[in-house]
């Protein structure tokens, strides 16, 4: 319709400047009219353009929201892509250095940043946090050494998103050289997070010998 409208309007414009021409050039008043057409159609195809930019913006949120929404499935697909999916990841509290870590006034997740193995990406080392891409059944295990110094003060657990599941601690005694593991097997599903977590006002000692460790495989998916 606009295009018709717009179409009628410019042979309107075309018929005033024939009939201006025919009448011995006394065309002010015609060319004000045309000049009117001009405007009036121009007026119309920008209002027209700003539609389809409108348009465009809605269909571009809507598409930005379904992205967003998808984010799980990918991971998902991505670790099914090829046949049974493959999880495993295996790394160490220091990638150099000694000393200890903590204490911290606040539960910290542990950075295991020495990195043994890590097929299918799932752990990452600058969080220390473990996220699963398929759905199935776990297996984590993880070891503790306790801080240098006359009393011993370490505490970690390992955190199945917000809930505690096994810990292994030490905080008494005068001798400091003692280390501790645990391990759990627990279902997960896509977008859940594993990670050891350093108890407030805690520390532990770890260097090159990589006493601290923290591994994790999918055994089954469900």
């Amino acid at each position: 319709m606009e295009k018709i409208v717009f179409l009628v309007l410019v042979l309107g414009c075309c018929f005033c400047v024939a009939d201006n021409n025919e009448k011995g050039g006394q065309n002010s008043g015609f060319e004000s009219s045309c000049d009117i057409c001009s405007l009036t159609a121009l007026a119309q195809n920008v209002g027209a353009l700003g539609e389809k930019v409108a348009n465009m913006a809605e269909k571009i949120t809507f598409l930005e929201t379904k992205l967003q929404n998808t984010d799980r499935e990918v991971l998902e697909l991505r670790s099914l892509i090829g046949g049974t999916p493959k999880v495993a990841f295996s790394a160490a509290l220091r990638d150099s250095g000694a000393g200890n870590i903590g204490p911290f006034t606040i539960a910290t997740p542990l950075k295991y940043k020495k990195i043994f193995s890590n097929y299918g990406d799932c752990y990452n080392p600058s969080t220390g946090i473990f996220t699963a891409t398929v759905s199935g059944m776990y297996f984590f295990r993880f070891s503790m050494f306790n801080n240098l110094s006359p009393t011993p003060n370490s505490v970690v657990s390992l955190i199945k998103n917000d809930e505690r599941l096994v810990t292994v601690w030490d905080v008494s005694g005068t001798d400091s050289n003692d280390m501790g593991s645990n391990a759990a097997v627990i279902p997960l599903k896509v977008g859940d997070n594993v990670y050891v977590e350093l108890q407030a006002n805690r520390l532990v000692y770890d260097d090159l010998a990589n006493y601290n460790t923290f591994t994790g495989f999918l055994l089954f998916t469900m």
